[in-house]
């Protein structure tokens, strides 16, 4: 089990913005190895409870709250990583652990049980919160991302464009999905993730575009037909 504490940031960006800041973080920071020219594929698949709680708590901004999700990075992928975010205050925990594609494959069919045979305690928290609040998958979430990270306060920032989602196919592995774009197609998002505090030269870099933080959560963009969510 991987777990990661640290301050994200998150702000809208329009077409020019996003080039002319995706270029000058090239010049400064190191770029992801899999970037390429047009970045790479996320795809995460969202569960929530049967009273939408993870959805409501998010759109009401309670100050602890969580989200929990499946995620790959190609349908080909042999396995897929659970995640759980949660917000505490100004900071955001995830905890990661890492499943193979068949039990990735039961927990899309809201088979959970395969958790159980996990020996980290975190396979257990998990287990025990998706059976207790009947957690049921909800929608998948996929998109394109570039990726930058500066070693100094463990400094990661992302690109993400091109946001599409369904709310009716939870095979996170099925290469064709019948998506919809649920986001401006001319907008893109970028996250600052860092621990401690942001570095200047960024915020000058980030404040120059004009730009103040904005709470976007690509999940509850993904609920816009079941739960009719107007952004």
């Amino acid at each position: 089990m991987r777990e990661v504490l640290r301050q994200e940031k998150k702000y809208l960006l329009s077409a020019d913005q996003f080039r002319r800041l995706d270029n000058s973080f090239q010049e400064v920071l190191h770029p992801d190895d899999h970037n390429g020219t047009e970045g790479y594929c996320v795809r995460s698949l969202y569960f929530d409870s049967l009273e939408e709680r993870d959805f409501y708590d998010k759109e009401d901004g309670l100050e602890t709250r969580r989200k929990i999700r499946l995620r790959i990075y190609s349908p080909s992928d042999s396995f897929a990583m659970l995640e759980m975010k949660q917000k505490q205050g100004d900071n955001q925990k995830k905890r990661s652990l890492r499943l193979s594609r068949e039990d990735a494959e039961a927990l899309t069919q809201g088979s959970y049980s395969c958790l159980l045979r996990y020996e980290d305690s975190f396979a257990l928290e998990c287990y025990s919160m998706m059976q207790v609040h009947c957690y049921r998958p909800k929608s998948i979430v996929e998109y394109r991302r570039k990726a930058y990270v500066a070693s100094e306060n463990k400094t990661r920032i992302t690109f993400d464009f091109d946001i599409r989602a369904t709310e009716s196919d939870f095979n996170i592995f099925n290469p064709q999905l019948n998506q919809y774009p649920v986001f401006y197609p001319y907008l893109a998002v970028m996250e600052v993730k860092y621990n401690g505090f942001l570095l200047s030269y960024i915020k000058e870099m980030v404040s120059m575009e004009g730009k103040s933080p904005v709470s976007v959560s690509k999940y509850c963009l993904s609920r816009s037909v079941g739960l009719h969510y107007l952004f």
